[in-house]
């Protein structure tokens, strides 16, 4: 781990992910107490706030955005505070900024689109601030393919090498799933299961009840799959699929977690389904469908089920449903791992369920193994049951307090700590993976089915597992 930077610069400063999450995040931080003692906060955008209009801005942002038990020690925070105007595309202004920030370590974060990436890194080399003590962290989308991705890593890499680029998935900075990492290498009961042996199948789920809100532009040229499954899904797959790492650093995890997503088998025809949703009722209220809310017709998708396989010697045989849609039902991130039935049943006339472990993500952060347990009482034989060890204290996964996942990206992007964040060749595997099935869709004209909004996706998708003889966790 590197030396804490003594200055933390935002780009972006005043967007939309600042006002949610950064800024409220970095407030969570100062109030418990874990921010580095002297580290400044320098936010740059193209408003023309002078330092004390921008603490006015970030004070409203915390107020709306952290709960009010949360925010303690909001002089200290707001102290730390600065502000120095720059439009990224002007090579000029970066000399006041450099000024602004002054010397020191520093990590950078750029909340931007990635169309201003080239000229903010070439901008924050010529001024002296992509040197040696100098980290940046990214924000996504990082391209749209694997050949984008490319120019924007080789934009990037012009000026810092990789073990100073932070590309972040906050996924990865959400407590339960760091917990799987936990989960399974902190007990001894779960990693000898964790095979094709004992393990039907796996499913990841990510539902939205959500439909475009201001994302209109941006997500019909992006769709389900690479909005979704590209970077939080495939993820969170490589937690559930990888090996042991030697030990919990940045490289060996790392490592482990871009074996997995190499070993993705294409996906063959009849294994994915596309969806859009039409209208429909969601959250107790009537809702447009996909078009009318874009206000033209388009064939991107809202929804996608994809069977995935892992070829490699664990995982042999071991299909995993990866579903994630927006308008669904009803907002959920998990994890389903669902073991193998018991291969003899002495208990006669008892109906057996296999095990099954449901990791929760969002909104609640909760873990449940399933297990068969006796019946009480004194009827005749062995009269079974299906019963859940549940671990759904409000403290038991995420503290007394339910972080932002930001808080801890923020906080190993400031002490220099890379494990939670991903590498170029992990991006550029997930894009290789994601580019094939797009191909796969053009080459047999897939288009999206619809499905009513409130609905777990078009029919297909539940076919595509049942015909396994697998059902999607509801």
């Amino acid at each position: 781990m590197r030396q804490a930077a003594g200055t933390l610069l935002l780009f972006g400063a005043t967007g939309d992910l600042s006002q949610r999450m950064l800024l409220p995040s970095l407030c969570a931080l100062a109030a418990d107490d874990l921010l580095p003692e002297g580290l400044r906060i320098v936010g740059t955008a193209r408003h023309g706030y002078s330092d004390a209009e921008f603490r006015n801005f970030a004070r409203e942002a915390v107020e709306k955005f952290l709960p009010a038990q949360r925010r303690g020690r909001m002089a200290d925070f707001l102290n730390r505070l600065s502000y120095q105007p720059l439009d990224a595309t002007n090579p000029e202004g970066y000399r006041a900024l450099a000024e602004k920030v002054g010397g020191g370590d520093v990590a950078i974060f750029l909340s931007m689109a990635p169309s201003l990436f080239e000229a903010t890194i070439s901008g924050l080399a010529d001024c002296g601030l992509a040197g040696d003590g100098t980290r940046i962290g990214l924000e996504k989308p990082l391209g749209h393919d694997l050949a984008s991705s490319r120019d924007i890593n080789d934009a990037v890499a012009a000026a810092f090498p990789e073990d100073r680029i932070f590309r972040v998935d906050h996924y990865l900075g959400k407590e339960t799933v760091q917990n799987l990492i936990a989960l399974r290498f902190g007990n001894i009961m779960f990693e000898p299961l964790w095979n094709a042996q004992h393990i039907e199948h796996v499913q990841i789920t990510v539902g939205e009840t959500v439909g475009l809100e201001s994302r209109a532009e941006f997500y019909d040229q992006t769709g389900a799959l690479r909005d979704m499954v590209q970077n939080h899904m495939l993820q969170l797959l490589a937690l559930v699929a990888m090996e042991l790492p030697v030990t919990f650093d940045a490289g060996a995890v790392r490592d482990e977690k871009v074996k997995v997503l190499r070993a993705l088998r294409p996906v063959a025809a009849g294994e994915s389904v596309t969806g859009q949703y039409r209208g429909g009722a969601s959250g107790g209220k009537i809702v447009p469908g996909y078009d009318e809310e874009l206000k033209a017709e388009s064939d991107t998708e809202t929804f996608v089920a994809i069977k995935a396989h892992v070829d490699n010697w664990r995982w042999k045989g071991v299909p995993f449903y990866l579903r994630t849609g927006k308008r669904m039902p009803t907002r959920v991130t998990e994890i389903v791992i669902q073991f193998r039935p018991v291969p003899h049943s002495i208990f006669a006339g008892a109906r057996l369920k296999a095990n099954r472990l449901v990791i929760g993500i969002q909104p609640q952060e909760d873990v449940t193994l399933t297990l068969m347990a006796k019946v009480p009482g004194l009827g005749k034989g062995m009269a079974l049951r299906e019963i859940p060890l549940d671990i759904a204290m409000p403290d038991a996964l995420t503290g007394h307090e339910r972080r932002m996942a930001y808080e801890r990206l923020l906080l190993d992007l400031i002490h220099g700590d890379q494990t939670l964040f991903v590498r170029r060749d992990e991006v550029e595997a997930q894009w290789s993976w994601i580019d094939r099935i797009r191909a796969r869709w053009q080459e047999e004209g897939l288009t999206p089915k619809p499905y009513s909004a409130g609905s777990w996706g078009p029919s297909a998708a539940i076919a595509l597992a049942e015909r396994d003889g697998v059902s999607w966790h509801e």
